[in-house]
């Protein structure tokens, strides 16, 4: 019974102690976790043990913050948000290495948002706020998964894709493909180009803006004519 007792008291305090530093490591670990099954579930490198031990360390970062001034006299009026200030400067290191950027495609702003966002709720259950940080997880699931859902059954707005073309010789320009794809209605935004003098080829890999419900194979057939095409890529732009 005292034990109980005990358990409580601890557990109900608004310093840091064992008992609830323990409890907020564990809770800071399953929610951190469930974002990243999420996230894996995409296929993304940073899954379910990364985002756990991005939220568990945010977690600890903040329990490290009330327990200095805590424990150590004359630091009764110390700045616990110092060390969470440089604990979100920290995150977006870790944002930025979850992008990626290739050919003028640009994956993984989502994780990135998504471990800017996890470390924050590491941060919220180290201060105590419970509720919060399961709401916030909550709504992470909401937004990720229900909003991408809701775009595509109401085809909202405008999507990127990614056509890939490689053809025989060397190409000097474009304006064929901007041509025929202006035709259909189609924005190119951005484009990379390769010329292979050694094998003789060019790939191109066009960044087009189109409707979200446009389908894009009358297109496609149109490219194809353009020029001595070996080979066309359709590929989304997924903003994992």
């Amino acid at each position: 019974m005292h034990i109980i007792e005990y358990i409580d008291t601890q557990f109900g305090s608004l310093d840091v102690n064992i008992v609830n530093a323990s409890f907020r490591l564990l809770l800071a670990l399953l929610l951190g976790a469930l974002v990243g099954t999420e996230r894996k579930h995409k296929g993304q490198v940073a899954g379910i043990r990364t985002f756990a031990l991005i939220s568990m360390g945010a977690c600890l970062s903040m329990l490290l913050s009330i327990y200095v001034p805590q424990e150590y006299m004359g630091l009764k009026n110390g700045d616990p948000g110092r060390i969470a200030a440089q604990v979100i400067t920290g995150i977006g290191f870790l944002g930025g290495g979850a992008m990626i950027q290739q050919r003028g495609v640009v994956r993984g702003l989502t994780t990135a948002a998504g471990i800017w966002i996890t470390a924050i709720i590491g941060m919220a259950v180290g201060v105590g706020m419970y509720m919060a940080s399961i709401v916030c997880t909550l709504l992470i699931f909401m937004v990720i998964v229900g909003f991408n859902r809701f775009e595509h059954v109401i085809h909202i707005g405008q999507e990127t894709k990614v056509i890939s073309i490689r053809s025989k010789g060397i190409l000097r320009n474009i304006d064929d493909y901007d041509r025929l794809l202006k035709a259909e209605g189609i924005h190119v935004s951005n484009f990379f180009i390769e010329q292979n003098f050694e094998k003789d080829y060019t790939e191109v890999n066009l960044v087009v803006l189109t409707r979200t419900s446009r389908k894009l194979m009358d297109a496609i057939n149109r490219l194809s004519e353009a020029h001595d095409i070996l080979s066309i890529t359709l590929s989304n732009q997924i903003d994992l």
